[in-house]
C-alpha cells in the first residue's frame, strides 16, 4: 500500500502519457483528436524534462503536478489580497487605505457607513482630538514656504507632494502621469536619484531634483560629482528645490546597481551614463566624508543653483551621526533649507529582506528625533522638515504635522492613484498595470492623460479631507497641529497625548549644561563631533 501511494506522485505524468497515446490512436477516427494529442503530448514531454532535470527537487519527485506549487506561489500575493486578508491587514497597505486612494483619485464617494472598523481599544490606536468650536476652512490649498534668509529663490510648496521615485524604477508613462498631475494640482514631484528625464520635463510640474551618491545627471565619467553639469540641470525653472539623498527608508545604508541590460537610451540620457555598462549607486557619497564637508557641499549646491532651497533626505540610523550634522551646521553657520525624514516603512525601492524589515528607524520615531534635536540645538526655526513613510490619508498627514513635520511626501499613495494594485512585482519588470516596468507593451496600459487627472484629484481631495479634520480640531491651518492634539492608546486602560508619548525637548536644551538626559539626547550630543561621523569615546 505505501508503494502504491508513492507511485501516486507520478500519476499526473503517467496519465498524461496514457491520454497522449489514446489521442494518437483516436487520430485514425477523427482529426479533431489532434488537439488533445498536442496537449497531452506536451504534458508528457514536460514530465520527462521534470524527472531528468536537477534544479528543482519537487519536480523530480512530482513531475507535471509539481508545477502547481510554483503556480500558486506566483499568485500568492493576489490570492491573499483578494480572498484572505481583511480590510485592515497592512501587508504593506491595507485594503481600506488602498480603497481610500482609489476613491479620491477617481472622485468617488469616500464616506463609509456603520462606524469604524478599527479596534479602538487596541494598543497603538491613535486619533486627533476635536473641539466643541470647530471651524470651516474654505481654502484647503495648504502651503509652506521653504527657504531660509540665505535662499534667494524660496519655494512655496504644497504640504503634500510626490516622494522620490526614479525614471527607470517607474515607467515613462508613470513618470509623465505623476508630473502632469503635479502640474494640474500645483504641487511638487521628487525626481528620485535617477536624474531628470524627458518625461519629468514634458509634464511641466514642479520638480525636486534629488542628488544621490551616483550623481546622475551631474556626474563625471568616473561617477564623481560635476558642479558645472549640476548647475546646468538646476538652472531649469521647473526645478524648485535640490535634495541630497543620504539614505532611503526602503534600504538605508545600501547602494544599488542597474544592470547594463536594463539601461535603455532614455535612462542613459537621464542619468548621464554610457550604454553597455552597469550603473552603480554607491552606498555613500564621494563628494564629502565628514559633517563639515557635507555642509560645505550643500552650500556649494545652493550657490550653483542660484539660491534655490537645498536640503537632504535620510532615514535615521545612528542617532549620534545626525547630531554630528547638526553640530556641523552650528560650526559652519550654514543651515540647510530643509530635511526630509524617510521612515523605514517606505518601500518603492526593492530591497534585501533584512534591510526592508530590520534596518532603519520608522518615520514617527525618526521624525520626532530630528524635530527634537533641532529644537535642542536652537535651529528648528531655521529650516523645514518633510516626512515620508506610508502617508496616504488626511490623518496620516495630521499626525506627521503634529509630531514635527512641516510637509509630507508620499510615493506609494500616488502610485495607487495611477493604478498600482500592490501586486508587489515592482522589481520583476512585469508590473501588471504598467507603473513599475520598462516593458513597452506593459506600460501602454497606463494612460498618462487620464491618470494625471487622478493624481490631481487624489491630492485635492486628500487636502480637502485634511481641511475638514483641521477645522474639527478647532484650528485654522494644519500647521497648527501640535503633539497635544494627538492621542495614542498605549493599553486598553491607558492613553497619552503625543507630547507625553514623545518627549519634546525645550528650545536650546542641548546647548545648556545640565544633568537631565531625557531619551539619552544629552549623552549622544556629547559624543557627536562636527568634523567626523565616528563617535567620540
Amino acid at each position: 500500500m505505501p508503494k502504491m501511494n508513492e507511485m501516486g506522485r507520478f500519476a499526473a505524468f503517467a496519465l498524461s502519457g496514457l491520454l497522449a497515446f489514446v489521442s494518437l490512436i483516436g487520430l485514425f477516427w477523427s482529426v479533431w483528436m489532434l488537439i488533445p494529442l498536442v496537449f497531452f503530448a506536451g504534458l508528457t514531454v514536460l514530465g520527462i524534462l521534470d524527472v531528468t532535470q536537477n534544479s528543482h527537487s519537487i519536480l523530480r519527485n512530482y513531475p507535471v503536478i509539481g508545477h502547481m506549487r510554483f503556480l500558486f506561489e506566483g499568485i500568492r500575493p493576489e490570492i491573499r489580497q483578494y480572498l484572505i486578508e481583511s480590510d485592515q491587514d497592512e501587508e504593506p497597505f491595507s485594503r481600506d487605505a488602498r480603497s481610500l486612494v482609489y476613491q479620491r483619485a477617481k472622485g468617488m464617494e469616500d464616506k463609509r457607513p456603520f462606524g469604524t472598523r478599527m479596534r479602538v481599544y487596541d494598543a497603538g490606536y491613535s486619533w486627533v482630538t476635536h473641539s466643541v468650536m470647530p471651524k470651516h476652512l474654505e481654502d484647503t490649498d495648504f502651503r509652506v514656504r521653504i527657504g531660509s534668509d540665505d535662499c534667494t529663490q524660496p519655494y512655496n510648496a504644497s504640504i503634500y507632494n510626490i516622494s522620490a521615485m526614479s525614471f527607470g524604477a517607474l515607467s515613462a508613462n508613470a513618470i509623465l502621469a505623476l508630473n502632469t498631475g503635479a502640474k494640474i494640482g500645483g504641487f511638487a514631484h521628487d525626481t528620485g536619484e535617477g536624474g531628470v528625464s524627458r518625461y519629468h520635463r514634458e509634464g511641466g510640474g514642479d520638480l525636486i531634483y534629488e542628488v544621490g551618491s551616483g550623481y546622475f545627471g551631474c556626474r563625471n565619467e568616473d561617477g564623481t560629482f560635476n558642479a558645472d553639469r549640476f548647475a546646468e540641470q538646476a538652472a531649469s525653472p521647473q526645478i524648485k528645490m535640490i535634495e541630497v539623498k543620504l539614505s532611503q527608508g526602503a534600504k538605508p545604508g545600501h547602494g544599488g546597481m542597474l544592470p547594463a541590460s536594463k539601461i535603455s537610451p532614455e535612462i542613459a540620457e537621464a542619468r548621464g551614463v554610457p550604454m553597455g555598462q552597469d550603473c552603480v549607486s554607491p552606498a555613500s557619497h564621494s563628494a564629502f566624508s565628514t559633517p563639515i564637508e557635507m555642509m560645505q557641499f550643500l552650500a556649494l549646491l545652493r550657490e550653483r543653483s542660484c539660491g534655490k532651497p537645498v536640503g537632504f533626505k535620510l532615514c535615521i540610523g545612528h542617532r549620534r551621526e545626525f547630531m554630528c550634522m547638526v553640530k556641523a551646521m552650528i560650526e559652519t553657520r550654514f543651515t540647510p533649507d530643509f530635511i526630509v525624514v524617510d521612515g523605514t516603512e517606505g518601500g518603492t525601492g526593492a530591497a534585501p529582506l533584512e534591510f526592508a524589515n530590520h534596518i532603519g528607524m520608522p518615520m514617527v520615531e525618526g521624525l520626532t528625533f530630528v524635530h527634537n534635536t533641532l529644537r535642542g540645538a536652537g535651529l528648528r526655526d531655521q529650516l523645514k522638515i518633510g516626512a515620508a513613510g506610508k502617508i496616504v490619508s488626511a490623518f496620516d498627514i495630521a499626525r506627521a504635522l503634529a509630531l514635527g513635520a512641516d510637509w509630507c511626501n508620499s510615493a506609494r499613495g500616488y502610485m495607487f492613484a495611477i493604478g498600482c494594485i500592490q501586486a508587489q512585482a515592482c522589481h520583476t519588470n512585469h508590473c501588471p498595470v504598467g507603473v513599475a516596468t520598462q516593458d513597452l507593451l506593459r506600460q501602454r496600459a497606463l494612460d498618462p492623460v487620464g491618470k494625471s487627472k487622478r493624481v490631481a484629484n487624489f491630492h485635492r481631495n486628500t487636502l480637502a479631507a485634511l481641511g475638514e479634520m483641521t477645522g474639527a480640531a478647532g484650528l485654522s491651518n494644519p500647521g497648527e497641529f501640535l503633539p497635544r492634539h494627538l492621542m495614542i492608546r498605549q493599553s486598553d486602560a491607558q492613553m497619552v497625548t503625543g507630547d507625553e508619548a514623545y518627549s519634546i525637548l525645550p528650545v536650546g536644551f542641548l546647548l545648556k549644561d545640565g544633568k537631565e538626559d531625557p531619551g539619552g539626547y544629552r549623552t549622544r550630543w556629547a559624543r557627536a563631533k562636527a568634523d567626523q561621523f565616528a563617535p567620540v569615546d
